[in-house]
């Protein structure tokens, strides 16, 4: 029986859980606090652990970033000492427990900690759960993954900043809990279910990965090296560069364009006299999110703010020399810029497009020589110095309409992709919450023999 054809219950009733119309009628309603009752268990927030008490070795210390839905995150590494430990008279949490985030959406989120090699503290927002032996944690850790209970978690938090549950909150929560054995059928079903769309959503991603290569790569090579296979070629003397066609020539990028510093003399930046009033302007957040044309603009200056700006015309090549190194867009109308930009303005023998795709190829260039600087960033001296291949005007014309066409049909399949990654990410899920809140019957359900065999 597969999962596609998995029957409902037979027989569904309301059973006191808020966040569930309906579930199995034979399964329980417990508040959340009431999986940690008898012997060995715990329901107990973490502790309070400041950045101040943290230390380079010791007690590994982890906070609700390592805790995803339903997994484990390993990030961070902080710790705190043993003395410390003794000092804030913290909880040790141990192998197997389960935690669970009061802390930033999806509130309630859980995951099995697993064994680290040390001892393990946990941050205040964090609840360590240690169930009694009634609770199948992987049920647990899926039940608390679930699209319903989150929206269930999400209404009852609070907070103008960060949203946040307090535990006695959280405990209060009633979920549902079918009989054990119950439960772990439900685990397993969910764990080579979710485990083949995971193997799915795996090869979907290492796709997207190939592509960007596959973009990078073919922009650099028609760049570098044309796009007759055929045409002759010359030693450039340029590391980076290689050959390239005999035809072309071979120059420093202050050939290619007139180069413009963009200027925002006023400290600080955010002072309100200097903004909102008619002039774009424009910044490095602005080129990064743009596709290929900035089109679009979040911030203006009035007219004290442009006097201390610089103004650039549109079809200007803009480029971030600061932050996100590297990054350019075509500007589709006149805009003022900040000094975290310069802006290149093709002369007669450059066209913009191929210069906006020769930018891409030289960005590793562009970055080994940033790292000269103390602050990362680039100067209109350094940026002018650049060498690259120049290919006649109507050869680079060729070249950036062949980049179009190829990078348009790359751009598409990647779009088929993140859609076909979206539906996966939403059938997990979907077959989650439908698992665990009992909207399909798994207790029948069998592994395929290849799969019993394996386990």
């Amino acid at each position: 029986m597969t999962a596609a054809h998995l029957p409902p219950y037979p027989n569904l009733a309301a059973i006191g859980v808020p966040w569930l119309d309906r579930a199995p009628s034979h399964w329980k309603p417990v508040p959340m606090r009431y999986l940690a009752l008898g012997t060995g268990t715990l329901f107990l927030d973490g502790d309070w652990i400041e950045s101040k008490d943290l230390a380079e070795t010791g007690i590994r210390y982890i906070t609700t970033g390592n805790v995803g839905e339903g997994v484990y995150k390993e990030q961070g590494s902080g710790f705190i000492t043993e003395a410390k430990f003794e000092e804030l008279q913290c909880t040790e949490v141990l192998p197997g427990d389960m935690l669970v985030s009061r802390l930033n959406r999806p509130i309630g989120r859980a995951c099995v900690v697993p064994e680290l090699g040390c001892r393990i503290v946990t941050s205040v927002d964090n609840v360590i759960l240690r169930a009694s032996p009634q609770y199948d944690r992987s049920y647990l850790v899926y039940l608390f993954s679930s699209q319903d209970y989150f929206r269930h978690t999400d209404n009852l938090a609070r907070g103008a900043t960060m949203q946040r549950i307090s535990r006695g909150q959280l405990g209060s929560v009633r979920v549902v809990a079918p009989p054990l054995e119950e439960q772990t059928q439900i685990a397993r079903f969910l764990d080579y279910e979710t485990a083949r769309i995971d193997a799915l959503i795996e090869k979907q991603q290492q796709l997207i990965e190939l592509l960007k290569e596959k973009r990078q790569a073919v922009i650099s090579h028609a760049v570098t090296k044309g796009l007759d296979p055929k045409a002759p070629m010359r030693d450039s003397g340029i590391e980076w560069l290689g050959q390239v066609p005999a035809h072309w020539t071979v120059k420093k990028l202050r050939y290619f364009a007139t180069i413009l510093r963009g200027k925002f003399t006023h400290r600080p930046r955010n002072d309100p006299a200097f903004y909102d009033g008619r002039f774009p302007f424009v910044q490095t957040g602005d080129i990064t999110g743009a596709s290929k044309y900035i089109t679009t603009y979040k911030q203006t200056l009035n007219d004290r703010g442009a006097s201390v700006s610089k103004e650039f015309p549109r079809g200007t090549l803009v480029m971030a020399i600061a932050a996100n190194i590297g990054d350019v867009a075509i500007l589709d109308f006149s805009a003022y810029f900040p000094d975290s930009v310069v802006g290149l303005l093709p002369n007669a023998t450059s066209d913009v497009m191929f210069l906006y795709y020769m930018m891409h190829a030289m960005k590793q260039p562009m970055l080994q020589r940033a790292t000269i600087s103390t602050q990362l960033n680039l100067n209109v001296d350094q940026i002018g110095w650049l060498t690259s291949a120049c290919p006649p005007i109507d050869e680079q014309r060729r070249i950036a309409a062949y980049l179009d066409d190829l990078l348009s049909r790359i751009s598409q399949l990647e779009i088929r992709i993140a859609d076909q990654l979206e539906l996966l990410q939403e059938r997990r899920t979907a077959l989650i919450s439908a698992a665990v809140t009992g909207k399909i019957d798994v207790r029948n359900w069998k592994a395929p023999k290849a799969q019993q065999e394996v386990a």
